[in-house]
């Protein structure tokens, strides 16, 4: 089973890495399905894995020659924020309703969110330069991430190349900054306010972490590699391969 946790964590890394996806968009609904571990756990090993991945993934775009700008700057700062809302979020609502409804609702949420998405190309473009607002999307990203526990990647890179026209090569990039800092400010408040030892399973982390790295590096090397237009579609077909499995995980979860 530990083998299990170690290659979803890298194949999910590697294509998060690659294409903007962040990886915890694919953790979390996979590890929903095998219904091993608890909500609050699954929020936990998806956050901390693809907080590894972003954290490899921006050194190794930094050491390439990649230099965040003003804006993006602002898109981590509000993400900080929004991180530590979506988490508070998250732990109000799970002490309100049963697992199973939040897992529902979750897997609803996002596959909802997926779905525009898959659909940004029809949508109308932008080229916002207005300090305020790239940090308020900033915020929303992160208190999407941090609440839904992934990294939040298709979202940010649709939202990037949506509202701040962005390449989807450079969106991937300008995710993976964005989760580093989201992710990191929710696995903070995490640690500050009930600690992890109240969560169970987290030893999977000694195999997802390692997985999450190794997938962090492969996949930032295929990212300057591989075409825009190859990058492209590939994040199309994971998409609409993600909207599927979460909307079966939230029919499953809600009629039982």
């Amino acid at each position: 089973m530990s083998i299990l946790y170690l290659l979803l964590a890298f194949i999910a890394t590697t294509c998060g890495s690659m294409a903007g996806l962040g990886g915890g968009v694919i953790i979390k609904p996979v590890l929903d399905l095998i219904g091993i571990d608890s909500i609050a756990s699954i929020s936990i090993l998806s956050s901390a894995t693809v907080f590894s991945m972003a954290a490899v993934s921006t050194a190794r775009q930094l050491h390439a020659g990649f230099r965040p700008q003003k804006r993006m700057m602002l898109l981590a700062a509000g993400a900080v924020l929004g991180g530590l809302a979506g988490s508070r979020l998250f732990t109000v609502i799970s002490a309100n309703i049963s697992p199973q409804s939040l897992k529902g609702a979750q897997a609803l949420f996002l596959a909802g969110l997926l779905v525009i998405v898959l659909f940004k190309n029809r949508l109308p473009d932008f080229d916002i330069k207005n300090t305020v607002v790239s940090t308020l999307l900033g915020i929303m990203l992160g208190a999407i991430a941090a609440f839904l526990g992934i990294g939040g990647g298709p979202i940010n890179v649709a939202i990037l190349c949506m509202f701040l026209a962005m390449s989807i090569k450079d969106a991937a990039i300008i995710s993976l900054f964005i989760i580093l800092f989201s992710q990191g400010a929710k696995l903070t408040l995490v640690a500050v306010d009930t600690g992890f030892g109240v969560y169970e399973g987290l030893d999977k982390l000694l195999f997802m972490i390692p997985g999450g790295i190794i997938g962090g590096l492969i996949g930032a090397k295929l990212n300057r590699k591989l075409s825009e237009l190859f990058i492209h579609r590939f994040f199309m077909v994971m998409v609409f391969g993600i909207i599927c499995l979460n909307l079966y995980n939230a029919v499953n979860a809600l009629l039982h």
